[in-house]
Order: C-alpha cells, then structure tokens, then sequence
C-alpha cells in the first residue's frame, strides 16, 4: 500500500511540484498541504484520491514558485517617503546617504500585485494545479498497483503454507483419539488396577475427551478459510475483508493449540499461528 508519485506543472508564472505518498492505514486517509489561497484544491484533492484509493495513508503536498518581472512590481510610495525621511534626518547626523537599489531592497518597499486581482489567471493557475494533483494521484496509484502485481505470489505461498500445514493438522488429528485412550488407560490402570468396570469407564472417559479434544470443526473452517482467501485475492480491493480473515484464521489456529493432545498438533499449531502472523502483516499492503 505504499507508494509515491510526483508531477511538476505550470501555468503563466506560477511552476510548481506535487507529491503524493502513502502509507499502510486501515482506512483511507488524506492530508492536504497546499499554497495560500487556493483552498479549494484541498477538497478536490481528497474527491480525487478517493476516486482512485480506497485504503492508506495518503500525504498531497504542492511546492510552489511564482516568477515576477520587474514590470509587475510596484513601488509603495507612502512606505518609501517614510524611509527617505528616517535617512534624511540621518544623512543631517553624518550617516552615508542611501542609494537607490538600497532604497527598493527595504522591505515593503517592492510590492506585487496580488493575484486575487486577475481572477480569471488564478482561475487558471488553480484548474492547472488540481490536474496536476490528478495526474500525481494517478502515479501513486501505479506505484501501489506495482508493488501489488510483486506481493501477490508473497501472499499466495503463505495461503499455499497455511493451508499445508492444515492438511498434516488433520493427519495428525486422526492419531488424537488413539492417543488419548492411550494415556488415560495407562493412568487409570495405575491408579486403579483392579477397579470393577475398568475398562468401560475407560472407554466413557476416553470417549468424552476425545470429543473435547476434536478439531475437525476447526481444520474444516481453516480450509474454508484458504478458500475464501484464494477467491479475495481474484477480486481487489480486497484488503479490509482480508484484514477480517486473518482474525479468523487465528481464532480457528488458537482453538486447534488449545484442544491439542498431542506434541505433534501443538507443534502444528504453533507454525499454523506463526504463518497466520507473518500474512497478516503481509495484507496490511494489500488495497
């Protein structure tokens, strides 16, 4: 989901750059940065990113630089008299005179005319710019698609591994029953060889552990699971539904460790939750 695109443009004397970045974010998110008195392009910057992005970060910003001629300046002269009158009583004091370039570099002196004065240039200057902030989200779009087409079979080997390590869970999971009769007779008969009944209530006992201890219910939703991620992943965006699958699948993994009898599914498990991990910060990318 991260991604970066930039575009420069111009339009009379105005130039200017725009950038646009984003980064991982559960929802979509857009912060604006842009010059003094064009605040309309704010809210056609967030229009246009929402049009493109549907999760992320998202920071616009624009540099811009206006190119004045001499022409186009104007001197202010209530501001220079007032100058010429502190120098004056200066030069009276023995203070060098002030030359004339001296004179327009003091500031507020030198004044340009504000834009706002020609309204149909800054209407231009503004249309410009808002294209210009189009054609970077678009760049940023394309970067993210990029760096999408690149985790996608990141994203397929962790679904493959998942749903591996699923399959030898049921292998496993087959052995549980025998393995539970198995440790119970052999402590029910340490500790009461020669109780009437033994082997029926071992049987009863045996019988409900193992039906606390069945996993099948978890192994099928895990593969429900694999599925549905396999099918997401054909069907962008689809980032916020895989976020909600990832919940899912450490449920099912979290309950398959707890019910576990035996070292070989607790260990299956275990891996089970250390890939579910490592794909979820994988979709945190994913639009």
């Amino acid at each position: 989901m991260t991604g970066f695109g930039r575009v420069d443009g111009s339009e009379g004397d105005w130039t200017w750059s725009v950038e646009a970045r984003s980064v991982n974010g559960r929802n979509l998110e857009v912060r604006f940065r842009g010059p003094p008195g064009f605040d309309t392009l704010e809210r056609h910057a967030k229009t246009s990113a929402q049009a493109r992005l549907s999760r992320g970060q998202v920071t616009l910003g624009i540099q811009t630089r206006r190119e004045l001629g001499a022409a186009s300046l104007k001197v202010n002269q209530d501001i220079l008299a007032r100058y010429l009158s502190l120098a004056n009583e200066l030069a009276e004091e023995g203070a060098t005179p002030p030359s004339a370039d001296g004179l327009l570099s003091l500031r507020g002196v030198l004044e340009a005319p504000e834009e706002a004065d020609d309204a149909e240039a800054r209407a231009a200057v503004e249309a410009a710019m808002a294209a210009t902030i189009d054609q970077a989200l678009d760049a940023l779009k394309l970067s993210r698609d990029r760096e999408g087409g690149q985790l996608l079979p990141v994203i397929a080997d962790f679904i493959a591994r998942i749903d591996a390590l699923t399959a030898q869970a049921e292998t496993e999971a087959a052995a549980q029953t025998e393995a539970i009769r198995d440790r119970f007779t052999r402590r029910m008969t340490e500790l009461a060889p020669d109780a009437p009944g033994l082997q029926d209530r071992i049987f009863l006992e045996a019988a409900a552990l193992a039906t606390k201890a069945d996993v099948r219910e978890e192994l099928d939703r895990l593969a429900a699971h694999v599925a549905s991620a396999r099918t997401l992943l054909q069907q962008p965006p689809a980032g916020r539904k895989l976020d909600f699958l990832m919940q899912e699948f450490m449920r099912e993994a979290n309950t398959l460790c707890s019910k576990s009898a035996t070292t070989a599914l607790t260990g299956l498990g275990l891996e089970l939750k250390a890939v579910i991990e490592q794909l979820r910060e994988q979709v945190q990318n994913v639009e």
